[in-house]
């Protein structure tokens, strides 16, 4: 354990942060669940506002640096790709 008053406020700010990342993260996740769960009923008008919802959450995360903006971008792009496959497949 830290004795030095910085080192504990230092932790303190960490414990902070990170439980602010990891509900930055879960809301993330959940996002991307439920665009998911819209892609496998083929619900193709509910899965595009849930990828606007998920753009939203990544871009969020990335901007507030819970995730790497790369790791947003790269997700978001991989979902519009199964957003798209399925758009084709049904056309």
């Amino acid at each position: 354990m830290a004795n030095i008053k910085s080192a504990k406020k230092r932790i303190k700010q960490t414990q902070v942060r990170t439980l602010r990342n990891k509900i930055r993260k879960t809301m993330v996740r959940t996002a991307v669940r439920r665009f998911e769960d819209a892609l496998n009923r083929n619900d193709l008008e509910s899965a595009e506002m849930a990828l606007r919802f998920c753009y939203a959450r990544l871009d969020r995360a990335a901007q507030k640096g819970a995730i790497h903006r790369n790791a947003a971008a790269r997700k978001k792009s991989r979902l519009t790709q199964r957003l798209n496959k399925l758009k084709s497949a049904s056309a």
